[in-house]
């Protein structure tokens, strides 16, 4: 078994492709030809997410889907929202995080992660603020 915890920096929402940094943990487990990749994040405003990597549209549009779906609690559909202590893209981010997920499972085959041809790993971060996130890749066999 292996384990190690990556960071990821955003710069605001928006997915974050961290598929070449789990690609290489996979690799330097040496000998692991197969086993199951799990990738947790460590925080509750941001989640995980396998997705096309190819067309750049397709992060736009998941952006744009889950801004409309859950606007920020200043907007006026959102005033049902009693947790407003860290500002207003704070407990739509917890509603985002809770619809998608923290953690991903991931088979690992011929020592590579078996993602399809236009998939990629992303860190979906729901706050409008940078902030440094902790991804914990763990690899067993």
């Amino acid at each position: 078994m292996a384990q190690t915890v990556i960071s990821v920096s955003t710069r605001g929402q928006g997915l974050y492709e961290f598929t070449r940094e789990a690609e290489a943990f996979v690799r330097k487990a040496a000998g692991v030809e197969t086993g199951l990749l799990t990738v947790f994040v460590r925080h509750t405003s941001c989640s995980l997410l396998i997705q096309e990597n190819a067309d750049p549209d397709v992060r736009r549009d998941l952006d744009q889907f889950f801004r409309r779906l859950v606007p920020p609690s200043d907007d006026p559909a959102m005033g049902w929202i009693v947790h407003t202590l860290e500002g207003p893209d704070d407990m739509p981010a917890h509603i985002k995080a809770a619809l998608t997920q923290v953690s991903i499972g991931i088979p690992v085959m011929a020592g590579r992660p078996a993602l399809g041809t236009w998939q990629g790993l992303y860190l979906f971060e729901h706050r409008d603020r940078p902030h440094r996130r902790e991804i914990v890749l763990h690899l067993g066999s």
